[in-house]
């Protein structure tokens, strides 16, 4: 098995809404914002290759939305996915896998593009995508304050393609995918999952929107974006004691600063161990 970190760009959100509850006074320290209160985040995603199956977990926002919506991001759709798997030797029909944490823009933008014609396909052609029902149900009939992050244009196409399938939560990890298990949470939103897997004797959690930073390691700090934000504190506080008592790598998918981390045990709760690149495991 051969793991990649994947850069499919740079977006920004505002830091107050990133952060919650905390003041700025005190997530700047560890997390700047610009003058318009705005912080740079990552859409990192994760490319693994293992025997013939080639696995990528999220997109990105991808490249067919409207100039008006990537100003809100400050988005430049400068094509950097395929710059990233080009770089590794691959194109998007190499894909056999597109493995969605969960359907938010953010996640799964890449995952459909738009033809000449203006129709909309999936963007990995030959790929299986996977998704949980509990979640694509959530995705398609959302509630009003996270209509925004759920985009039709995102989501529908997949099952129109005949190219989705849906992960059991009670059958485990499906045949062929390369995970040791599967964690659901619903702080962030309805059974968004969190990939665990082996990999040079170590166990990477690819954490998605359950820890999109390291600066989100103290236990109140929870995004604005959160459904469930006391249910996204309990998750939290499981997963990183788990984290720091199995010496798990975390792969954090928008720190734009930090790739991955180990964690720790201290005397003011988890915290950062040591912070990693995937190629150097």
């Amino acid at each position: 098995m051969q793991i990649h970190a994947i850069d499919t760009g740079l977006f920004k959100l505002d830091g107050g809404a990133m952060f919650g509850v905390v003041p700025k006074s005190m997530w700047q320290k560890v997390y700047p914002a610009d003058a318009n209160n705005l912080c740079t985040w990552a859409m990192r995603s994760l490319l693994i290759e293992d025997g013939d199956r080639l696995t990528l977990i999220d997109t990105g926002l991808g490249d067919k939305q409207d100039a008006k919506f990537f100003s809100r991001v400050d988005y430049q759709p400068t094509g950097v996915l395929d710059q990233s798997l080009g770089a590794l030797g691959f194109e998007r029909a190499d894909i056999t896998d597109v493995f969605l944490t969960h359907l938010h823009f953010d996640h799964v933008g890449g995952a459909v593009a738009r033809r000449p014609d203006g129709a909309l396909v999936p963007a990995f052609p030959r790929a299986t995508y996977w998704s949980n029902q509990a979640h694509w149900d959530w995705a398609t009939h959302p509630n009003p304050r996270e209509k925004a992050s759920f985009l039709k244009e995102n989501i529908l196409p997949l099952q129109e393609s005949g190219q989705l399938r849906f992960i059991d939560p009670a059958a485990g990890v499906p045949a062929g995918l390369p995970f040791r298990e599967l964690l659901f949470a619903d702080g962030h939103t309805e059974k968004l999952m969190v990939p665990v897997l082996e990999y040079q004797g170590r166990t990477l959690a690819f954490m998605s929107d359950l820890l999109p930073s390291a600066a989100h390691l103290p236990l109140p700090y929870v995004m604005g974006y959160d459904m469930r934000p006391l249910v996204t504190l309990a998750e939290k506080e499981a997963v990183l004691a788990r984290a720091a008592a199995e010496n798990w790598v975390l792969v954090l998918q928008h720190d734009h600063l930090t790739e991955a981390c180990t964690v720790q045990q201290t005397e003011r709760g988890v915290g950062i161990a040591e912070r990693l690149r995937i190629s150097d495991l």
